[in-house]
C-alpha cells in the first residue's frame, strides 16, 4: 500500500474551507440585511476561514494528481471534522455561544443534520447567525464534499473516491456517467427544492427570514428552527405544516428518483422498491399513530399552545408530521409525542433507526438497508428448506450480490453495537436510562429531539461537557455511515506497504 498522498488531502481542505468561508459570508450579507449587529463578527469569521483555506490550497498547489479510496476516507473524514472546527467561528466570534464545546456541539449538529441544540432561548440570537446555523444544516445535507466533487475536475482531480465515502450507502444509482455531473445535478433539485419550498412557506404566512431557514432544515433533514416552539409556533397554521411535511418525505426520497421525476420517468419511481417500501410503511405508520393519538392521546400539543388534540385533522396533522419527521431524520416538532401514551413512546423509539431512503439526505440505518435485510431473512426459510438451492436476494428485479447483503448485515450490527456503546458511555457520564438510550440513537441516528431530559420540548444544553463531545462523536458516525469513520481507526489503514 503506498503512502498517503498528503498534499491532495491538504488541497482538497483547503478548497473545502474556502467553500465554508464563503458561505460564512453570505450569513454576513443576511446579517448586513437584518442589521443585527454582528456582521463584522461573521464577516472576520468568514475571511479567517477563507484564509486559512487559500493558504493550504496555495502551498500545497504542487501536488499529484490524484485520489485514491484511503486519501477518501481521510477527506472525507477529517474534512468534515476541520468544517466543524472552522463552522464553529461565527458562533465564537459573535458570542452567540461562547463555550468552545458548546459551538462545536451546535456546529456538528447542523453539519451532520441531526438537529439537536444546546440554546435554550433560540429567538434572542442575532438573524445573522441564525442564519449560519441553518446554513450548516444545508450545506451538511448533500454533502459539502459532494459540493466539492464537482468542481474538482476543474483542478484536474477525479472525484469518484470522494463520493463514494460521503455516500457509502448500497444503492449506486447514478444519474450520469461522469460523477461530477451527477453532483451538479443533486445540487440543483436540492437547491430548486429549497427554493419552492421558501416560497410556498412565504406565501402561507412565514416571514421571509422564517421560510428561508425552515426551507433549509427541511430539505437537508436537520430541524433546527427559528422558534424555540420549533415548528409547533404555526400550531393555528395548518398549512405551513403541511407544507414542511410534504418537503420532509421529498428529501427522505432518494434525490435519483425526483431527478426521474423531473425527467418524466414516473415508471421508475413507481417500479423502485425502495420507494414503495418507504411510502407504503410511512402510510401504515401515520394511520396507526392518528388511531392512537385520536382516542387515546387528549394532551396538550406542548407548553407553548396548549390546545388539546382532540378533532381527528389535529390528530392527523400532527401524527403524520411527527411521523414523517423522525423518519426522515428531520427532528421538527409540532407537538411532544413522549408524552402522548407509552405505546407510542416506544413506537417512535423504534422509528429512530428507521432512516429515510439510501441517496437522500436522511440520516439512520435507511430504508433499502431495511428491506434487504427482509428479504434476506425471509429466503432464509427457503434456504432451510432447499439447503443445494442458489435463490438470491433481489432488489429492483436484479440479483443482489452476497457483497451487498454482507455490507448491509455488518453495517446493521455494527449500528446497535455503536448504539449500545453510546448509550452506555452516556450512562457513565451520569444520564438516566431513558435519556441515555434517547440520546444515543437521536445521536447517532442523526434525528434531533429524543426522550427523558431530552425530549422534544427540552434541549442538550444541560448535558455535562464530555456527553456533550460523546454525541458530537456518535452524529459524525452516523451521518458519513459508520464505516467511512471507523475505518480510520483501524491499523490496517496506515500501515504503508
Amino acid at each position: 500500500m503506498k503512502k498517503l498522498n498528503t498534499k491532495i488531502i491538504s488541497h482538497i481542505m483547503g478548497l473545502v474551507l474556502l467553500f465554508n468561508g464563503g458561505f460564512m459570508l453570505i450569513a454576513a450579507l443576511v446579517s448586513f440585511l437584518y442589521d443585527d449587529g454582528v456582521t463584522l463578527d461573521i464577516v472576520l469569521a468568514g475571511l479567517t476561514t477563507s484564509a486559512i483555506g487559500g493558504i493550504l490550497m496555495y502551498i500545497t498547489k504542487n501536488h499529484k494528481k490524484e485520489i485514491k479510496k484511503r486519501e477518501g476516507y481521510v477527506v472525507v473524514t477529517f474534512g468534515w471534522l476541520l468544517i466543524t472546527i472552522s463552522g464553529t467561528l461565527p458562533y465564537l466570534f459573535t458570542q452567540a455561544i461562547p463555550s468552545v464545546t458548546d459551538a462545536f456541539f451546535e456546529t456538528m449538529s447542523g453539519y451532520t443534520t441531526t438537529g439537536a441544540s444546546i440554546l435554550s432561548d433560540i429567538e434572542i440570537v442575532p438573524k445573522g447567525v441564525l442564519f449560519w446555523r441553518s446554513m450548516t444544516h444545508w450545506i451538511g445535507g448533500m454533502g459539502i464534499i459532494v459540493l466539492a466533487v464537482a468542481i474538482l475536475p476543474l483542478l484536474g482531480i477525479g472525484g469518484m473516491q470522494l463520493f463514494a465515502a460521503e455516500a457509502p450507502g448500497p444503492s449506486a444509482d447514478k444519474l450520469h456517467p461522469r460523477i461530477t455531473d451527477t453532483a451538479k445535478r443533486l445540487w440543483l433539485i436540492y437547491f430548486g427544492y429549497t427554493v419552492a419550498e421558501t416560497i410556498l412557506l412565504n406565501l402561507a404566512g412565514m416571514s421571509f427570514f422564517d421560510a428561508m431557514n425552515h426551507s433549509m432544515a427541511t430539505l437537508s433533514t436537520g430541524g433546527f428552527s427559528t422558534k424555540n416552539a420549533s415548528v409547533a409556533h404555526w400550531n393555528d397554521t395548518p398549512v405551513i405544516q403541511y407544507i414542511i411535511t410534504f418537503f420532509m418525505f421529498l428529501a427522505g426520497m432518494n434525490f435519483v428518483l425526483s431527478y426521474f421525476a423531473f425527467k418524466g420517468k414516473v415508471q421508475k419511481i413507481i417500479k423502485d422498491e425502495e420507494f414503495k417500501f418507504y411510502a407504503v410503511f410511512t402510510i401504515i405508520f401515520v394511520l396507526m399513530c392518528t388511531t392512537v393519538v385520536y382516542f387515546y392521546a387528549n394532551v396538550p400539543v406542548s407548553e407553548y399552545h396548549p390546545q388539546v388534540l382532540g378533532s381527528f385533522e389535529s390528530s392527523f396533522r400532527h401524527s403524520i408530521f411527527q411521523v414523517i419527521s423522525v423518519v426522515t431524520t428531520t427532528g421538527f416538532v409540532t407537538a411532544d409525542f413522549s408524552s402522548w401514551t407509552p405505546f407510542l413512546s416506544v413506537f417512535f423509539f423504534g422509528l429512530m433507526f428507521v432512516g429515510g431512503s439510501a441517496g437522500s439526505t436522511s440520516g439512520g440505518v435507511k430504508v433499502v438497508r431495511h428491506l434487504l435485510m427482509i428479504k434476506n431473512g425471509l429466503l432464509e426459510f427457503k434456504r432451510t428448506l432447499h439447503p443445494n438451492a442458489v435463490i438470491p436476494v433481489r432488489y429492483n428485479s436484479r440479483a443482489v450480490s452476497k457483497e451487498i447483503v454482507f455490507n448491509v448485515l455488518a453495517f446493521f450490527i455494527l449500528f446497535m453495537l455503536l448504539f449500545i456503546i453510546g448509550a452506555l458511555g452516556l450512562g457513565v457520564l451520569g444520564l438516566d436510562f431513558e435519556t441515555a438510550i434517547g440520546g444515543a440513537v437521536s445521536s447517532l441516528g442523526n434525528v434531533g429531539p429524543a426522550f427523558g431530559s431530552l425530549n422534544p420540548l427540552a434541549n442538550f444544553g444541560h448535558l455535562p461537557a464530555l456527553a456533550k463531545w460523546w454525541c458530537a462523536f456518535l452524529m459524525l458516525l452516523g451521518r458519513l455511515e459508520l464505516f467511512t469513520v471507523m475505518i480510520v481507526f483501524t491499523p490496517f489503514f496506515w500501515r504503508n506497504r
